[in-house]
């Protein structure tokens, strides 16, 4: 296996393990773990289907830049190596932002919920497969200003 190939090998590995958050509706990342949250309930009053944008840790970036240079400091000699591997390193770490994002969207849900307080708010969350229907009965769990609504 030479250089290029092991490197991008790396940059699939990587950008693969952030697809996978194995988090179903009724898991709790470990964060969340110990903490006090205030339960409220509510009626949904409306679902609409939404996406939520993938993250921006620059681990793409900077592993499309390496995967890039490597690539193009295979071009020329000399000066048109350098050169190439900074225009790869360039490219590289534009794609590999974009593959990044790209690859760690997630399909969410927005739920408008009137509260039995007579407040009506907008919560969005990731889709976990759990079905939200207009009229359905659900509880809010807050805490440190972060929510989500579950049945």
């Amino acid at each position: 296996m030479n250089i290029r190939t092991g490197t991008a090998l790396a940059l699939v590995a990587i950008l693969a393990t952030g697809c996978a958050s194995g988090l179903g509706s009724g898991d709790y990342e470990r964060r969340d773990a110990r903490r006090v949250y205030e339960v409220k309930m509510g009626t949904v009053e409306a679902v609409r289907n939404v996406q939520i944008e993938g993250t921006k840790s620059g681990v793409g970036t900077a592993t499309g830049a390496v995967v890039g240079g490597v690539a193009g400091s295979n071009i020329g000699q000399g000066k048109g190596a350098i050169v190439g591997a900074v225009l790869g390193a360039v490219a590289g770490g534009v794609a590999g932002k974009a593959i990044e994002e790209h690859a760690t969207k997630k399909n969410g849900i927005e739920l408008t919920v009137r509260m039995d307080s007579g407040r009506t708010i907008a919560i969005i969350q990731e889709d976990t497969g759990e079905s939200f229907r207009i009229g359905d009965r659900v509880r809010l769990l807050e805490s440190g200003g972060e929510a989500r609504v579950s049945h």
